[in-house]
């Protein structure tokens, strides 16, 4: 039995670390005297203007994206501060980071300081009690593993194609176990590769910032026919064994001055884009939407909500970057029925799950997310059974920064045997 001496943290240390783009991020190794824990902060390509601010250092060295003054934060400023401190009073540690900032963003300290930090002391007092993260994180109840949601086919900023949309997604609800469901959905992957590579040409195959294909595509239905076809040719059927997703992200092909999208080559007002998504949803059994008009717009995030969400789960995160105030905006406009989940947005896990409380009881999905310049840190995948959110959002079954979040997963229901339960369709079946 640990004693509470045992979880007293004894040092905190920053460490340079390297993000899936070959970037430097903040990795934090956080000690108690019976447990080690260590976090390391990813990084967005697409990024919301409200989330944390990374704290980078500018100049020539590494492109400008070096993190020297970072690690400085954390070993003179944040390490004084927490040694001696409970790990098990998260709360307390975060509101010591935040404290120690003081400003609203995490502009000081830097996000990816707090982030790293914060996931690391929760880490070391859950070695320190001897049982695994999302035990510690969530209890006995702590059982759900969360559906997949697999990009496999990029786009926009996170491809050099012409397709506006960033994330083609597959689903595979139907399976009876998360075992099963990577199984399936690593069948749809092969079968989409050799799809691709008959129409398109071997190029076509090379894989995107989240492992996802990148094939030269123009129009946004061609990924989408591409999906179906390749979860015919593996054996399964779309809109039961299988799903379909697609993330906007449309503050990224939005014109301010123009007030419209531009898509396929065309501009689209909010009202013709509304239709356009409509017409995809009824098409291609499409039962996840993210980010379907740009950041600021409430109004046509509350729209399509009113018009699709019986049906299909429409997601803010640009929107809400992960921040409770912008949440709770959301909440009173009745802008979606889910709301995505990533730790470094707002820079610490007392925020983090801040919001996942309050959009659950708003009857919001928390949807837990991965960046697209992760790292082999699979945090994520203990916290989206930890508060049972029933969905997670980390990549195609490619690339290790990916696969670490999977492979966990897979641990985590071998570890709960017969106690585990796979969300499957639940979150996607109808709404009132």
């Amino acid at each position: 039995m640990a004693s509470d001496e045992d979880f007293i943290i004894s040092s905190v240390h920053g460490v340079l670390a390297l993000d899936s783009r070959g970037n430097p991020t903040v990795k934090v190794i956080a000690k108690t005297k019976a447990g080690v824990g260590v976090g390391i902060a990813p990084s967005g390509a697409s990024k919301s203007s409200k989330e944390a601010i990374e704290k980078r250092d500018g100049g020539r060295g590494w492109g400008g994206m070096g993190v020297n003054q970072a690690l400085s934060n954390v070993n003179t400023i944040v390490a004084p501060r927490l040694i001696g401190l409970d790990s098990r009073k998260q709360s307390l540690i975060d509101g010591v980071l935040i404290e120690i900032d003081g400003t609203p963003n995490k502009s000081r300290l830097g996000g990816n300081v707090t982030t790293a930090t914060s996931i690391a002391v929760a880490k070391a007092a859950a070695a320190s009690s001897g049982v695994e993260l999302y035990e510690y994180l969530g209890g006995p109840g702590a059982k759900v593993l969360p559906t997949p949601l697999m990009n496999v086919i990029n786009g926009g900023v996170h491809a050099g194609n012409n397709l506006a949309f960033q994330e083609f997604i597959i689903i595979p609800a139907g399976a009876p176990t998360f075992t099963e469901a990577m199984r399936m959905a690593v069948e749809v992957y092969k079968s989409l590769k050799s799809y691709l590579s008959d129409k398109y040409g071997k190029t076509s195959t090379n894989v995107g910032d989240e492992g996802g294909y990148a094939p030269p595509m123009n129009e946004v239905r061609e990924p989408l026919e591409a999906l179906r076809a390749a979860i015919k040719a593996a054996g399964y059927e779309l809109g039961s064994d299988f799903f379909l997703g697609i993330d906007a992200a449309s503050s990224e092909f939005y014109d301010p001055e123009k007030k419209a999208y531009r898509v396929d080559g065309k501009l689209y007002d909010p009202g013709s884009l509304l239709d356009l998504y409509v017409q995809l949803v009824d098409e291609f059994s499409i039962a996840y939407l993210e980010d379907p008009f740009h950041e600021e717009d409430l109004q046509h995030f509350s729209e399509i909500t009113a018009k699709l969400g019986s049906r299909v789960l429409i997601v803010g995160d640009d929107l809400y970057a992960t921040n409770v105030k912008y949440l709770q905006e959301g909440i009173k406009a009745r802008a979606t029925n889910g709301a995505l989940v990533k730790v470094n947005q707002v820079g610490t896990l007392t925020e983090t799950l801040d919001y996942i409380r309050v959009a659950r009881n708003a009857g919001i999905r928390p949807v837990i997310s991965h960046r697209s310049g992760d790292t082999e840190d699979p945090f994520i995948a203990d916290l989206a059974v930890a508060v049972g959110a029933g969905v997670i959002k980390t990549g195609a079954p490619a690339r290790s920064e990916r696969l670490a979040k999977y492979n966990r997963l897979l641990e985590i229901e071998d570890s709960l045997g017969p106690m585990a339960t796979y969300a499957g369709r639940e979150p996607f079946i109808t709404r009132a």
